[in-house]
């Protein structure tokens, strides 16, 4: 990745569209499972969508497998709280794959107060031949039963079942912003702005523990909120939680079972001289997230992606600038709340190459060995099979070539605010409002 040479490889496939947008329509969350093979998204309507990858062409094996709708499912239903009189929407906020163990997979998704553990399996056969069951399923008359016989599985079309297994309710007075499943794969922890609670997978009518409350004994002495969380992906007992103030806190459960004290406090000094009003709003990380390797947190706030070292607190090792030219508007911003808007990151497969999105429909990459980064367009005009993403660049003022785009032109009602990378190959799935867009590189497996 970084080169135009190398842009031009990256291939994608258009998944879903829909002409006239509902708020209900509109895509909240973007996850691929362990091994890449589904990919569910969720939306403001309560709504799971699973893609599964299609296997490969026998025609044309060199050709990866499209992704395909699996299963669509009503995960949750608006609700109301008559004690506190607050609707709760039934917008899906996270979704979680759970380490596949058998046949069945597994899945985590929340709103902003319920958490449900879902499980999907498959079935393309059905028994037939029951000695008290006619075809239908009713009982048969007994005294017409006068021989024994075995009953035998027969194929069937494939059927995709989705059945509730567990819901966990009432472990949050806020909203929930983050779930992640632990690597001991028993246990998985939410977090909501002043609470990350541990919950057992096994046990629904309470959680585990508190593992962090920042909620003071006066709420006006409230200073910062949880903003995301995450446990290490090899270290079952690490787990860092960002803030609204632009800190990371790295937290060890073998110390003490409350982690109000961290281990680690990793924060980087402001610069007096690029002080604004809008100096704490931008510092805010919207999203955290280990490296595969677990030696680095990638955060996103609201200009900056950044690479720690988890053996270097005082700064990140690495800054990259995702959307500087929008420091001249960010007065615009805030009237319009576009300021507020929490945009994810994630890493490639090797840790080599960090994306995040933007506005306008825009996604940007960096390759942290080269330093190159390059500006993408998530679009309907650019979303034919087999076609080729361009490179996209804003300006500023002062010169424009043919196809540059003016900060001025930007579109900020196109936002893409989440995004996953598959944990192995060179596929990426972008959310951009209603629309799933997929995008794979069939020539290089790495994005170097």
């Amino acid at each position: 990745m970084g080169e135009d040479t190398d842009t031009r490889k990256i291939n994608h496939s258009f998944l879903r569209d829909h002409s006239y947008v509902t708020e209900a329509d509109i895509i909240s969350t973007v996850e691929f499972n362990h091994t890449g093979e589904l990919l569910a998204t969720g939306d403001k309507g309560g709504r799971v969508v699973i893609f599964q990858r299609e296997p490969e062409s026998k025609n044309a094996p060199h050709i990866q497998g499209e992704y395909d709708v699996y299963s669509t499912f009503q995960s949750h239903e608006p609700e109301f709280d008559y004690l506190k009189s607050l609707e709760i929407e039934e917008k899906i906020n996270k979704i979680k794959w759970l380490p596949q163990q058998n046949a069945a997979h597994s899945l985590l998704s929340t709103n902003d107060k319920t958490i449900k553990l879902w499980k999907i399996t498959e079935r393309d056969k059905r028994p037939e031949g029951y000695n008290l069951k006619d075809e239908e399923g009713k009982l048969k008359d007994l005294s017409t039963v006068t021989s024994l016989q075995v009953p035998v599985l027969k194929p069937m079309d494939l059927m995709v079942e989705v059945s509730p297994r567990r819901i966990f309710a009432n472990g949050h007075t806020y909203h929930i912003n983050s779930i992640s499943v632990n690597s001991d794969c028993e246990t998985y922890m939410s977090a909501d702005d002043l609470r990350i609670n541990l919950w057992h997978l096994a046990i629904t009518d309470r959680s585990f523990t508190d593992i962090v409350d920042i909620k003071p004994a006066n709420m006006e002495d409230l200073t910062e909120v949880i903003t995301a969380s995450e446990f290490h992906p090899h270290h079952c007992n690490l787990f860092v939680y960002s803030s609204s103030k632009g800190s990371l806190r790295l937290c060890d459960m073998r110390a003490a079972a409350l982690c109000d004290k961290h281990s680690k406090l990793f924060e980087e000094p402001e610069d007096p001289s690029n002080r604004s009003f809008f100096s704490e709003i931008i510092s805010s990380v919207s999203d955290v997230k280990f490296s595969h390797s677990g030696r680095y947190m990638l955060t996103r706030d609201y200009l900056t992606v950044k690479v720690w070292d988890l053996n270097m607190e005082a700064r990140p090792i690495e800054t990259y600038q995702v959307h500087d030219y929008l420091r001249s508007k960010l007065c615009s911003l805030y009237e319009s709340d576009c300021i507020f808007d929490k945009f994810e990151c994630s890493w490639n497969g090797s840790d080599s190459v960090i994306m995040t999105g933007a506005y306008n429909n825009f996604f940007r990459m960096f390759d942290r060995n080269t330093k190159r980064d390059v500006t993408l367009e998530a679009s309907r005009e650019s979303s034919k099979p087999r076609a080729v993403l361009k490179p996209r660049r804003v300006c500023v003022g002062g010169k424009r070539r043919r196809d540059d785009i003016s900060v001025d032109s930007l579109d900020f009602t196109k936002k893409i605010l989440h995004t996953a990378w598959h944990p192995a190959e060179n596929i990426i799935a972008i959310a951009a409002t209603n629309n799933l867009y997929i995008f794979q590189d069939k020539v290089n497996s790495d994005m170097h």
